[in-house]
């Protein structure tokens, strides 16, 4: 079983930058295929991002792409979303997972895909 926890979210200001990381423990890291996936007030979770086991494959939903980096450390048992050009409607909570379901690689991924969720952390664009 793998625990994960994220930290790095934070109040920004439109246009401006964060990194998320997502520490992991307790399971052979370099095996899980990482992903990022954000819930907004009243809305349902969705996909944003997923790296493969060796990060040679990324993913991301339209509304990110140029604009989103998903990538990882596996020596660290980190992973990583680096967030720019940010807009308020990136305002959600963010959560990273790994994958235990699936195996498109269309995205948006359903978070039925994904399991050992994290507590998310809070990012908040402001205009």
């Amino acid at each position: 079983q793998v625990q994960l926890a994220e930290s790095g979210g934070g109040l920004v200001q439109a246009g401006g930058s964060l990194r998320l990381t997502c520490a992991a423990s307790g399971h052979p890291f370099s095996l899980l295929h990482m992903a990022w996936f954000r819930q907004a007030p009243g809305k349902e979770r969705e996909f944003v991002a997923l790296v493969s086991s060796n990060g040679g494959v990324t993913l991301y939903r339209d509304s990110v792409k140029g604009r989103f980096t998903a990538f990882r450390d596996n020596a660290n048992k980190k992973a990583y979303l680096q967030m720019s050009s940010l807009k308020p409607e990136d305002t959600a909570v963010y959560y990273c997972a790994v994958r235990t379901n699936g195996n498109s690689m269309r995205p948006p991924l359903p978070p039925a895909d994904f399991g050992s969720w994290g507590q998310g952390t809070q990012v908040t664009v402001s205009s």
